[in-house]
This record gives structure tokens, sequence and C-alpha cells, in this order.
């Protein structure tokens, strides 16, 4: 350490003894600030996140006017969007008549229907608080330098995608395991960014800066002089500035939590920015930077002044969200109380399962429609078993489950033949595992082969047509099936018979695993001839958002695994004894079988066909017969908005579907949950027969959960994932440049997964690209928020709000929606009362 950097760090530590409580005080404000970034997961584990999730605490519109103030964020849909809905009739004079009513209470405000409509055509007038180097810049002086907010962006941007780099790079620069260390280290050995911000004097403050992040941040708040009173916030909207980073180094916090550990990642990356704050400030005249302290301070202590402001400004927008609800309530409504067309199923020959998923809805439909023998369930798509996934001859452990929760049961991928001898078993996985190890190695090899530049003509050359034949096929793409990730490399002698079984359970915990699953799916005394457990997923091509049209219960997965190891778990004989023992009888001639929808064709796959006795098999024959009928309506039911031609024939029509997903530059292969808007938690006879495409729906009976412990189960687990589905779209919508990826033809993947940037740089792109939202000519999401609907006694839905405090935040803060079944009329939720949706 230079007698400099001794002396700043005595004179710190001095500053620390004087003042303890200043910098109790200023921790504090770090941690809190911190706090308030929600998790993003990496794109091959697409969860799908409220990024307010930290914040459902406060009423929406406070939170919505902080936001804009701190950063210019938008929670509620733009003017543009709801002038467009209220001209083209979307919107009608009675639904705003409906918002004002629930939302316009006090006699103080006098916002009329008239003035809501005026509203439309004027900007919002909500002033943003200022950064330092908001104020330090110079607009004069842009011309010569970068603007100072977008290089800071750039700069720390570069530098996490190097520190977090894992996966992308085939070197790994040395430096600080710290992220504030690795970044103290980049910025003092980059020569040019003090020209990219036109400040020679910038290397000397850069030197200067203390080597441990604790210090640092004491270091820049003795520069920066803010009124204590607005650390957090000031620190609050620092991290928003680069909060596509900030949301990835809280997905590192979150999965350190079960270890019990405090990831400091997120405060790492607070302490560079606002050292950044110090270093310019302090690379400026001296009188200049004096007078934007000043100026600094004095805004920043209007800040409650402001966010008063701007959340009574704002009241005219969340009038205009109820709205665009209530006219979308209205027709929902409608078509619940309408008579079903389907009545429900008689003498059930098969039960097939299907994920929660707004996409299952369309399948659930067709095939009830197509036979009267057939009952459709939902149930979560990780079936109930928080697994983690380990495919054959891989180190992975993928979890598959919701992002809510961590996996505690092992699934692992085996070498199961028909009427294997014992022993056998083990041998031939070990041997398939070997098998695998070493044709994914040569794939490897020749990925590398083909990677460097350098390389890469004289590879085309020696491998010749085979090589541009892959090529051809992104130009020219096939109409062949989907083919999943999972089986890459397993040789096709091993391919039918590997199956993903649960492993690391004891007798007992597999039993108590399977009456569990059973219980929570309503099937413990209900159970057909043969079961189909159906999973989903998705199928595309050179798209590094799929896993975000794969299953959202399953961590962005297939649900292959998940419905293969429960099949498997509940045909085990060993597991139905020890069920019968606790009173739980599964049919002798009950068979079940795993299933696999894909969401983009529409196709079903079934598996592990050569374990199904005859009589189970002629059954899955009949049924396989009708789901290929219902895939050609929903193809047809699909293509207007895929612009796809419905007019042609079954065969046809499929190849298309298929050359979409096989395309390498569809940027479109599915809508995916485009426009999902409704939860609806019941028995099937609420839903069946009707047209809820923008439904999720989840299997529940009353009659059969006397202590409410299912639907407390289904209120904490699979209400919630929806809520953030919901959100997800509903922030990519409303705010795409915060909260959206941007435009997939400008992204390049960060780190092989951490995320994307639209371009070569600029902030993390976290959210979904505007393709997933946008259909060319407006949005096609509709940003409204989720409509929860339980058919359950009002005391049960209580018990478990009160039990589950989130679900109260959430609901009477205004996050969700909710209504329930009162014989056959229909009841909202208002501040933990019920009353008459009419």
């Amino acid at each position: 350490m230079s007698g400099a950097d001794a002396e700043a760090a005595s004179a710190t530590e001095r500053a620390c003894g004087e003042a303890p409580r200043r910098w109790t005080a200023l921790r504090d404000a770090l941690t809190a600030a911190a706090a308030t970034i929600a998790p993003s997961w990496p794109l091959d584990q697409a969860v799908g996140v409220n990024p307010h999730w930290y914040r459902v605490d406060q009423p929406i519109r406070r939170v919505a006017a902080r936001l804009a103030v701190l950063r210019d964020f938008r929670i509620f849909p733009s003017r543009d969007y709801i002038g467009s809905a209220w001209h083209s009739g979307r919107i009608t004079r009675a639904d705003l008549e409906a918002a004002r009513g629930e939302l316009v209470t006090a006699p103080s405000l006098k916002l009329g229907v008239e003035q809501c409509v005026r509203a439309l055509s004027l900007p919002l007038a909500i002033r943003r608080m200022p950064l330092l180097d908001d104020v330090l810049d110079d607009p004069a002086r842009r011309d010569r330098h970068w603007p100072w907010e977008a290089a800071i962006v750039f700069q720390l941007s570069q530098m996490c995608a190097t520190y977090f780099d894992r996966h992308q790079a085939d070197w790994r620069a040395a430096g600080s395991t710290s992220l504030y260390g690795f970044w103290r280290e980049s910025i003092g050995g980059d020569h040019g960014v003090s020209s990219m911000l036109g400040l020679p004097h910038l290397a000397t403050q850069i030197h200067a800066l203390p080597p441990t992040a604790n210090e640092a941040a004491r270091w820049a708040m003795e520069r920066l002089a803010l009124p204590e009173s607005a650390w957090e916030s000031y620190f609050e909207a620092l991290l928003l500035s680069i909060n596509g980073w900030a949301s990835w180094c809280s997905y590192v916090h979150w999965q350190n939590l079960p270890a019990g550990k405090d990831d400091p990642r997120v405060r790492e990356l607070l302490v560079c920015r606002l050292a950044w704050e110090a270093l310019l400030v302090g690379s400026v005249d001296a009188a200049a930077g004096r007078k934007a302290l000043a100026a600094l301070a004095a805004a920043w202590h209007g800040l409650d002044r402001a966010i008063a402001g701007a959340e009574e400004e704002l009241l005219v927008d969340e009038v205009w969200q109820r709205a665009l609800e209530i006219g979308y309530q209205r027709a929902l409504r409608a078509k619940l109380r309408a008579e079903p067309a389907v009545p429900a199923a008689e003498q059930v020959e098969a039960q097939a399962v299907f994920c929660i998923d707004t996409r299952s809805e369309r399948m659930r439909r067709a095939l009830e429609f197509l036979s009267p023998h057939v009952e459709t369930r939902a149930y979560a798509g990780f079936f109930g078993i928080p697994l983690a996934y380990n495919p054959l001859g891989t180190e992975v452990h993928r979890p598959q489950l919701p992002g809510l929760a961590y996996p505690s049961v092992g699934v692992a991928d085996v070498i199961v033949a028909p009427r294997a001898e014992d022993g056998a078993e083990g041998d031939a996985t070990q041997r398939a595992r070997r098998s695998r190890w070493a044709r994914l190695a040569t794939a490897d090899q020749w990925l590398a082969t083909v990677k460097w530049s350098s390389t890469t003509f004289s590879f085309v050359e020696a491998a010749g047509v085979g090589y541009l034949g892959k090529i051809w096929r992104w130009m020219a793409p096939s109409g062949a099936p989907r083919v999943g990730d999972d089986r890459i490399g397993l040789s096709p002698r091993d391919q039918p018979y590997c199956r993903p079984v649960v492993v690391g359970l004891d007798g007992r915990a597999r039993v108590e695993l399977a009456a569990g699953v059973l219980h929570t799916m309503g099937l413990d005394d209900r159970l057909a001839p043969l079961v189909v457990l159906c999973g989903h997923a998705s199928h595309s091509t050179n798209n590094a958002h799929a896993s975000t049209l794969d299953c959202g219960a399953c961590y962005g997965r297939p649900g292959e695994a998940n419905a293969r190891a429960l099949a498997s778990l509940l045909n085990d004989a060993a597991v139905r004894s020890g069920l019968a023992s606790k009173g739980l009888h599964i049919p002798a001639q009950t068979v079940f079988m795993a299933a696999l929808h894909n969401t983009t064709t529409d196709e079903v796959t079934a598996f592990d066909l050569d374990l199904l006795p005859p009589a189970a098999l002629a059954r899955w024959q009949k049924l396989a017969a009708l789901l290929e009928q219902a895939g050609d309506r929903i193809r047809r039911e699909r293509a207007p908005a895929l612009a796809v031609d419905d007019s042609l024939e079954a065969s046809a029509l499929l190849r298309a579907y298929r050359r979409r997903s096989n395309d390498g530059a569809q940027t479109r292969p599915e809508w995916g949950l485009t426009r999902n808007a409704t939860f609806l938690i019941g028995p099937r006879s609420r839903s069946r027969g009707r047209v809820l495409s923008r439904c999720y729906l989840h299997d529940y009976d009353a009659r059969y959960d006397r202590d409410g412990s299912v639907l407390e189960k289904l209120m904490v687990g699979p209400m919630l994932v929806c809520h953030w589905l919901s959100w997800q779209y509903h922030a990519s919508t409303c705010d795409p440049l915060h909260y959206g990826a941007g435009n997939k033809v400008l992204h390049n993947v960060v780190g092989g997964h951490l995320g994307v940037f639209e371009g070569n740089g600029g902030d993390l792109r976290i959210g979904l690209p505007k393709q997933s939202l946008h259909n060319d000519a407006g949005w096609y999401h509709e940003p409204v928020r989720l409509t929860v609907i339980i058919d359950a006694p009002a005391a049960s839905i209580a018990n478990a709000v009160a039990r589950n405090p989130i679900l109260g935040q959430i609901l009477d803060n205004g996050w969700m929606l909710l209504w329930r079944y009162e014989g056959d009329d229909l009841q909202r939720y208002t501040w933990g009362s019920w009353v008459p949706l009419d």
C-alpha cells in the first residue's frame, strides 16, 4: 500500500471510530437498498419472477410512484396503450366508472371520468431525482465524450460479464474473488476509461480507491455528503441504474439462502456504482464539484414530497389499470356463468393430468370434446416432486421445481430394460454412462474446433458438405419432430431404456412422497385404469430465451423427468403396498404412464410404453388417436395468431408448425404464456366446456380437503408461481426498457447463460424479449393483473392468508385480484372481506 493509500485508510478508520453510529447507518442503508432487488434467473433455467417481489409489502401505486421518482421505471400500462384500448371500445365507460368506484374513495380526490380521459393525452409530469452523474455531466460537452451514466453502466456491465462468466469465455481474467475487488482491479488497468469520459484526472482518483467494499462505501459517502435520510433511497436509485446486473447478483444471493449464506455481491455492485459517483466528483473542478453536491443534496431533501406528488398523479393510471381489468373480467364472468358445452366424463377409461399452464387448457378442452370417456385434470407441472435431476453421464443436478422452492428429492437416469436380470441394471447404466461420455467428448471437441474464427474456414473445407448441411437445415428448416436435449449423446441402443427414477429415498420416504402427491392432486381414491401424467416442453432453434417457453413450474425445463419419475414411483409394487397400509388403495388395474406435450407443435409423445401391460397399452393407443385429433384442432385454433395457414391439410399443417420450430431465424416459435390473466382453483365442473385459453387451471375439490391444508399448499405454491409469471409478462410489457429483454435480433448471450445484451453492451437485459409480447403491430400481451378464482369456503381462504402474511400483502396492496365462489355466485375480495361481484 502506498503512503497516500495508508493515509487515506488511516483517515477512514479515524472517521469510523469517531462516528460508529453513522457507519452502522450506512451499512444498514446499503443492505436495505440491496434487499429491494428481485432475482433474475439464468437463460437456461428461466423462472418467471415478479420484479417487484421485494416491494409487495407496499401499495402498488406507492411503489409505482417511488420507482418513477427514483429512476423513471413504470408499473402501470402506458397512457398510449390505454388510449388505444379506450378508443377501440376495449375499455367501456361502465368499466371506467366501476374502476373509479373502487379506487377514488377519498372525497378530496375529485377524479371524474372526463378528467381520466383527458389525462390520456397528457404525458406524465413526474420528475426523476438526479444522481450525481446527472448533475455533473455537462450537456454542452457531450459531443466530446460518452454520456457519463451510459459509460458507467457500460464499464460495470462489461466487468460483471467477465467476473461471472463460467461457460462462454475460454479463459477467465485472474483477479480478486470479491466483485468489488475485481472491479477495482479492472478499472485500475483500464487506460481508456479516462478518455471515454473526458476526465484526464480520473486515473489519479482510481488509484485512491480503498481496497475493500466497506472502506470504499465510507470513502465515497465522505465525498458525496448526502443527507443521511436520503441514503437508502439514493442507493436504491443507483442499483436501479444497473438493474439487470443487480437482479443477477440477487439471484446469486437467492441460491445461497438454503445454506444460510449471505452472499454480498448485490451490496458490492452497489458500492462499485457508489464509488463511481465519488470518482466523478473528485475528477472535476473543485468548484463545480461543490456546486453539484449542493444541488444534489437540495434535490434529495425533497424526495418525500416528490413521491407523494407522483402517487397523486398516478391515481389516474391506477384507475385505468383497473378499468382494463374490469373489461377483461366482464367477459370472463360471462364465460364462467355460461352452461358448459361438454358434460362430465362417464365410465372414465383414462385420466390425463396436465400442467396448470394456460397452454394445457386447449388440450384439455379438445380431449373432453372428442371423448366422453376421458377425464382431464391439472396439477402443477413439476408433479409435486421437488427434484434435482441428474441426466445420465453428467455431473449436473438440475432443479426442476418452482423457483420459490428448493430441491429435496434426487432423480437420476438409469438404464431399465424390460425383464432385466438382477444386477444387470446397474451394469447397463455404467456402460451407457461411459458410452455417453465418449460421445459427448467427441461433440465437445467438434464444437471447440468450429469455435475459433481462425480455424472456421479450414474446418468447413475439411468437413465439407456435412457441415454445410447443418447450416442449410437452419436456412431450409425440416419438418422433423422435437428431440429432447437430455437424450443427446445416448446411443440408439440405450435411448429406449434410459429412464429417470427417484433415488436416495428409503421406502418410507418414497411412500410419503407418493401419498402427498396423490392427495394434493385429488386422486386419493378416484383413479381410472390408465392415468397419464403429461408434462410439457417447447421446441425452438437458435433461441436464447427457449426456456421461457418450457415449464414455468420446472425452472424453465421440460416436465419429462418429473412425469416419468412419478409414474415409475406410483407403479412400484413396494410403494403401492406402503400406500395400502396408510389406507390409500390404488386399484390393481390402474397403471400410471408419462407423456410430454410439445406446446409449440401440440404433439404428445409417450414414454416407457414397453413397460405397459397389454390392457394399459390398448387404452393408451385409443387415447393417442384422440390426442392426434386434439392436436390438429389446437393447431388450427392457434394458427391466426402465428400467421400460419389454418386451411392446410392436417399433415401439412403439422409440418408447417415443425418447420417454424426448426427455423433458426424464427423469433416467435410460439406465444408461450402471453395474455395469461386468470388462475382458477376448483373442480373441473367450473371450467369444463368453456373457452378459457387465458387461464391457468388447477383441479381442487374442497369436499376432500376438510382442514384446508391442500388449499393452503396451492395458494402458497402454484398461486404464487402464477403471480410471478403474470407479473413478468406485465412488467416486460409496461416497462420494456427496464424489465424487458429487448429485440431478439440484436441479442448477444452473456456468459453462456447469464442473460443477454441488446447489441454489444449496456446493462444485462432481464425479462421477456419483445417478440414474446408484441405481434409487430402492437402489444399482443394484455397487461392485466392476475385474477385468482377459488372455489372454497371463505374460512379456508382466510386461514391460509392468516398463516402466510405474504398472501395478505399481495392482495391488500393490489398486486393480485381474488374472487371466490359462493354457491354459483362470485364474490370479490377487498381488504379482508368479500363483496358480491355485481
